[in-house]
């Protein structure tokens, strides 16, 4: 079996299983009643009767809470572990895990000071009487959280974390793929896991049904029911009067997992991938893999960095706070996952949402994409042909795109910055970047910028966007094509050629082969070589 020659190749022939789905995702849990200083304020003076709120009534519900946790661990049977400074909680937590026996129940409760929003009493005085009262401000301090470490006989394991100090917020973590190994083993289908995939499956199609049915209302329900078992700090009057926890995203991944059927495919992989795309993360580019218009004004960093562990490399796409990360997995798989860590770099509220989900799998796959496309732009020998012809097209005629024309490899050098793809690109988009790549001091006219646009549009590779003045690239191969044909064999090819004389050359080199075909050519046309 020969090696693939290209990422287009490689993905088309040799993956033997396809998986997407919500791999991680790290949850707030809050009472948003509570988020606010005038929302404690109501909480203590109209629901709970109090004639001032203040922190004093915060810490009466404080200590229960914290005696309820030690209670609830001693009659459990359930060990309470301070984490050390700069110890790994997961290596602490599949300690436990290996251990456990049982379908659920607490792994342990572990317990740290991290710094956490509370409200503080902050004593004022009246501008008119002078007298003192307390007032409730936002601030912060070092408390400690308390992370209930539990398996679920449906999500696997996952942890909890609650804050000791009032409004309690909290923290749930689940695994979307632990999620899926638990259903494929309720339902008795086979499986080989990966340490966070699917290797094998015997039913893959039933295996992306139960991925894609992991829903929000699912992720709602497991809270809901542990929160039922476990330590509460809030009574049930006050979930009466609406001061109940709902959850928004802080951070969710979404994995789409390929395994290879020779590990040395995934090397292949990278080795093809770094040759192209060690510039992913540049503003122009990133955008189409996240479908979001890059200006000056767009805060955050975009870059790509290509990170060497070993032998096995890994890619990092940047987005404002979002990223794409690509890497061999455990050497037997592509996994290509796009993390969000804030829900409003797309214009998306917090709250866990369908649209979310959306946009993390059509990253995935649109950087998948972009690399299939840049690695697999040859051109059939007629749609060439017809390029170097003038067109004509509704009684309008053009002029060709001839390879040898230099505005011609500028013009698709410029198209090839993709920074315009997805919301379209205009007239003066162009102009500057087309100036650059033809080594001219400030933007082409726009007059000039028109009459590339027409020849474009008429040659089918670009289509003005209905009721507006931008276009839309029809076909990213055609401008990659070029692009790639003159950088990467005739301009190195031809240096080579004639940096060589021909006399030093060696008798069977295919470089004096080639040279003396040119001077024949040449010769026989009339023409000095």
């Amino acid at each position: 079996m020969g090696l693939p020659c290209s990422v287009s190749n490689l993905l088309r022939d040799h993956v033997t299983l396809e998986v997407e789905g919500i791999d991680r995702m790290y949850l707030n849990v809050y009472v948003p009643k509570l988020q606010t200083d005038f929302g404690v304020v109501r909480f203590f003076r109209e629901h709970r009767g109090a004639i001032f709120a203040s922190s004093t009534l915060m810490d009466k519900i404080t200590r229960p809470y914290v005696e309820g946790i030690a209670g609830f661990a001693r009659r459990a049977g359930i060990p309470v572990l301070t984490f050390a400074k700069g110890q790994r909680k997961d290596d602490l937590a599949k300690e436990h895990l290996s251990r456990f026996k049982g379908k659920e129940g607490v792994l342990f409760i572990g317990k740290a000071q991290e710094k956490a929003s509370v409200f503080r009493t902050e004593k004022r005085r009246n501008s008119n009487t002078g007298n003192a009262y307390p007032w409730i401000v936002r601030s912060t301090a070092m408390v400690n959280q308390f992370y209930f470490y539990c398996v679920d006989e449906d999500f696997g394991p996952f942890f909890l974390k609650y804050c000791s100090y009032f409004p309690y917020n909290a923290k749930l973590c689940i695994n979307g793929h632990e999620y899926l190994k638990r259903q494929l083993g309720k339902e008795g289908i086979a499986y080989e896991a990966l340490d966070n995939g699917i290797l094998s499956c015997a039913n893959r199609g039933r295996m992306q049904e139960i991925a894609d049915a992991l829903s929000d209302e699912k992720i709602c329900n497991l809270l809901a029911k542990w929160q039922q078992y476990l330590p509460y700090p809030f009574t049930q009057d006050d979930a009466a009067a609406g001061y109940r926890y709902a959850v928004s995203i802080l951070q969710a991944e979404f994995s789409l997992t390929q395994v290879l059927d020779r590990p040395v495919m995934g090397r292949i992989f990278f080795e093809q991938v770094i040759r192209e795309n060690l510039d992913i993360g540049r503003p122009e580019q990133v955008q189409l893999i996240f479908e979001r218009r890059v200006t000056r004004r767009t805060p955050g960093r975009f870059r790509t960095r290509v990170i060497t562990d070993g032998v096995t490399p890994t890619l990092h796409a940047d987005y404002k706070k979002a990223r794409i990360k690509q890497y061999h997995k455990e050497g037997r798989a592509l996994r290509t996952e796009t993390t969000i860590n804030d829900t409003r770099d797309f214009n998306i509220g917090r709250g866990i949402a369908p649209k979310l989900r959306q946009i993390g799998f059509e990253a995935n796959r649109s950087l998948l994409d972009v690399q299939k496309i840049s690695h697999d732009c040859t051109l059939g020998q007629e749609a060439f042909e017809q390029l170097q012809r003038p067109k004509t097209q509704n009684a309008r005629r053009t002029s060709a795109l001839r390879f040898a024309d230099t505005n011609v490899q500028a013009l698709f050098g410029a198209l090839v910055l993709l920074r315009n793809l997805p919301n379209g690109f205009s007239n003066r988009d162009l102009r500057l970047p087309l100036a650059q790549l033809l080594g001219e001091q400030g933007a082409i006219s726009q007059a000039r910028m028109t009459y590339n646009l027409r020849r474009l549009r008429l040659h089918d590779l670009i289509r003005r966007i209905p009721g507006s003045h931008r276009y839309r690239l029809t076909d990213l191969r055609v401008a990659l094509f070029y692009s790639r044909l003159k950088a990467r064999l005739l301009r190195p090819g031809l240096g080579i050629l004639l940096a060589q004389d021909p006399l030093t050359l060696p008798a069977n080199d295919p470089l004096l082969a080639l040279s003396k075909a040119v001077e024949r050519r040449c010769a026989a046309a009339q023409l000095a070589t």
